[in-house]
């Protein structure tokens, strides 16, 4: 087991809700100048799930299974509480239904949107339908300064050790061999490249040239997927550098619009390349925290 500083992060309470979906517009314009109606972030996804695929949907940037946020309002802090809800929740977290119907039922955090800034979880279905927007959902917040000790060229973020230990990165001399499903050149990366930080939200995959998506064989891409992108440095915001490897898990569906496609939350880091991408189907959240059977 690689050696952390997991004895020494803080568990923490963060809470959120069930959110409504929501529409900015009417009409989405799609890269092609075609208007387009289709539903898109937010609410309660009864049919899409981590280990469905991410593209191909009558979607765009459509969340699996639960979208969360807090909307607790403090006219002194604006939307901290929202921002700490984000920034603390880890994916492989814990997550608690605490009032409603479904109330006990326990998830996991599967992503993090930003722009809408929503934390998503995964439920099995039966905990699923008895869901209703607005009701309460707390997570055992846990991840949140997580250190490689060994490594301390590679850095983490937005991950719950026990989703490290699941990934189980293998030592190959001074760098880590990483178990993703897809390679992805950083050249291809859209919306949310250049963001000062790492630790919530995403950034856009596009898949608006063929010869690229069939190259790299990104059509199969599935939610949960976890993904190598090359030449992406996350060491502290979103940027290109040639030589860095980044892994991050795929969070959202593919998108329409321009710029855009299926989203990427950031786990694992190299400035200098000492991330060594291994293909393994498998590499997948519903299979590597245990989530569904059918995976």
């Amino acid at each position: 087991m690689l050696q952390t500083n997991r004895e020494k992060l803080v568990k923490i309470s963060v809470m959120g809700e069930v959110s409504s979906p929501t529409l900015k517009s009417v009409y989405n314009i799609s890269a092609t100048g075609t208007p387009c109606i289709l539903p898109g972030v937010g609410g309660i996804t009864y049919n899409l799930r981590v280990g469905d695929l991410a593209c191909d949907w009558a979607a765009d940037h459509v969340e699996p299974c639960v979208s969360t946020t807090n909307k607790e309002n403090d006219v002194r802090s604006g939307n901290a509480a929202n921002t700490a809800y984000n920034i603390l929740s880890c994916i492989g977290n814990q997550a608690v239904i605490v009032s409603g119907d479904a109330k006990g039922a326990t998830g996991t955090v599967t992503g993090k949107h930003g722009g809408i800034e929503h934390v998503l979880i995964d439920f099995k279905p039966e905990t699923v339908d008895k869901l209703l927007i607005g009701d309460r959902i707390q997570i055992k917040a846990y991840g949140t300064g997580l250190r490689l000790l060994d490594f301390v060229d590679i850095k983490l973020s937005n991950m719950d050790p026990c989703l490290l230990d699941a990934i189980n990165p293998q030592v190959n001399g001074e760098k880590l061999e990483v178990p993703v499903t897809h390679i992805i050149p950083a050249s291809i990366m859209g919306s949310g490249l250049g963001s000062n930080q790492v630790n919530s939200g995403d950034y856009d995959i596009q898949l608006f040239d063929d010869s690229v998506v069939q190259q790299f064989g990104l059509d199969d891409l599935r939610l949960g997927d976890i993904v190598a992108i090359i030449d992406a440095d996350h060491s502290f915001g979103r940027i290109y550098r040639r030589g860095a490897v980044s892994v991050g898990v795929i969070v959202h569906t593919n998108c329409v619009t321009a710029g855009h496609g299926p989203g990427v939350t950031s786990l694992m880091t190299s400035a200098n390349g000492r991330i060594i991408p291994v293909i393994n189907k498998k590499a997948n959240l519903a299979s590597l925290l245990k989530l569904r059977a059918d995976i």
